[in-house]
C-alpha cells in the first residue's frame, strides 16, 4: 500500500511547517471576499456551532499539526504535483473546456461576497455566510491523490475540514439519505456558462450518499499548498472525495441540499452511459472510450509519460470499501 500512517512518514516527506496556515489566516483572507461583486445573495442567518468545537485558545498551529496527524490514511508519501501544474491544468467547464481555460479566465470571476444556501431535510436551513460556514472549524492538511476520469492524476496537499463536521451542524433528519451540491451560476463572469453550444447544463450539480458525505476522508476545501484555493481550483469552497473520480469533487459550492431521493448529477444526466452516480475509481471498469487500468501522473510529457497502475478506490480501499459491501461495482459505477 502507498498510504502510510502519518506517524510513519519521515519529516522530509511531508509538507514543511511553513505552509501550515491557521484558521485565522484563512478567515482573514475570506474577509477580503466581502468587497466584490454580488455573486451570491447576502446571508442573515447564523449557523449554530457544533456541540464540541475545537478550542481556539493557545497555539492553534500546534493544534492543527497534532489534529491532522491523528487518523491514519490522510497522507500519501507519493511525490506531490508542483503547484504550477495543479493550478494551470484542470477541468472547470464554467471557464471553458480547455485544460488551461480555468487559469486563463479565472480573473473574470470574483467570489465575493460568498454564501451557501442550505435546504431540505435538516433542522437548520437558510443562507449562511462563508464566515459562518468556516468559523468553528480548525483546518487540516490532507495530502490526497486526485484521479481524473480522463486517466490523469495528481497528488495535492489540500487544506480544509471534514465535510461531516459541517453537515452535522445542520442536524439532518432521518429522511436525509443523500446530499446534493450546486456550483455557482454566474454566466456574466464565467464564460463557459454563456457559451452558445454548452457542453453540459448549468448550474453544475453533484451528489453523495449520506454515508459517503460523512466519511472522514471527505473534506470541504478552502486551500491548497498552504495558500487560499485559487479561483480556477474552486474558490472559495469546494469538495474533495479522494476515492472517486475528480468530477465528483464539485467546485465553488453555493448550495447544499439534504434529500431523501438520489439526485441526478450533471454528468450522469449528460452522458449516463459514461458517467455514473458513484464514480468510484476502479481500474477494472473502463470508460466506454478508454481504459482505466492506468493513469498519467502529472507532470508528464511525450517522452516521459509517467504512467502508473490505477488502484481500486484510488488507493483508499482499506478505508472505504465497506461502504459498498454487497454492491456490484460494475453496475453501480
Amino acid at each position: 500500500m502507498l498510504i502510510k500512517s502519518p506517524h510513519d512518514i519521515p519529516s522530509d516527506e511531508i509538507t514543511p511547517e511553513k505552509i501550515y496556515l491557521s484558521r485565522r489566516q484563512f478567515m482573514g483572507a475570506a474577509g477580503l471576499f466581502a468587497a466584490g461583486s454580488a455573486v451570491a445573495q447576502p446571508a442573515e442567518k447564523k449557523l449554530p456551532s457544533p456541540p464540541s468545537s475545537p478550542s481556539k485558545t493557545g497555539n492553534e498551529l500546534e493544534y492543527l499539526r497534532s489534529h491532522a496527524k491523528s487518523p491514519a490514511g490522510f497522507y500519501t508519501a507519493e511525490k506531490q504535483t508542483p503547484y504550477k501544474h495543479a493550478t494551470t491544468y484542470n477541468n472547470f467547464y464554467e471557464f471553458g473546456t480547455g485544460k488551461g481555460d480555468p487559469a486563463r479566465y479565472a480573473h473574470e470571476f470574483n467570489p465575493s461576497p460568498w454564501s451557501v444556501r442550505i435546504e431540505g431535510e435538516a433542522q437548520h436551513t437558510g443562507t449562511y455566510t462563508l464566515e459562518d460556514i468556516l468559523k468553528p472549524h480548525s483546518l487540516q492538511e490532507r495530502i490526497y491523490r486526485l484521479r481524473c476520469v480522463e486517466a490523469w492524476s495528481m497528488v495535492i496537499p489540500w487544506i480544509g475540514f471534514p465535510l461531516g463536521d459541517l453537515l452535522r451542524r445542520f442536524e439532518p433528519n432521518s429522511r436525509a439519505k443523500y446530499v446534493h451540491f450546486t456550483t455557482v451560476h454566474a454566466p456574466k463572469s464565467m464564460r463557459g456558462q454563456r457559451a452558445i453550444f454548452g457542453s453540459i447544463p448549468w448550474p453544475y450539480v453533484e451528489g453523495l450518499r449520506m454515508d459517503e458525505a460523512m466519511h472522514p476522508l471527505t473534506i470541504m476545501v478552502v486551500g491548497m499548498y498552504g495558500k487560499i484555493v485559487p479561483v480556477q481550483n474552486g474558490a472559495p469552497l469546494r469538495l474533495i472525495v479522494p476515492w472517486k473520480y475528480g468530477f465528483k469533487s464539485i467546485k465553488s459550492i453555493v448550495k447544499i441540499r439534504f434529500t431523501e431521493h438520489r439526485p441526478q448529477t450533471t454528468w450522469e444526466r449528460s452522458a449516463p452511459r459514461e458517467y455514473g452516480f458513484y464514480a468510484n475509481v476502479n481500474p477494472q471498469v473502463d470508460h466506454p472510450r478508454w481504459s482505466q487500468a492506468s493513469e498519467r501522473r502529472l507532470p508528464s510529457s511525450l517522452f516521459s509519460p509517467n504512467r502508473i497502475p490505477t488502484q481500486l478506490f484510488n488507493g483508499y480501499a482499506e478505508q472505504v470499501a465497506s461502504l459498498y459491501k454487497g454492491m456490484d461495482l460494475r453496475k453501480f459505477f
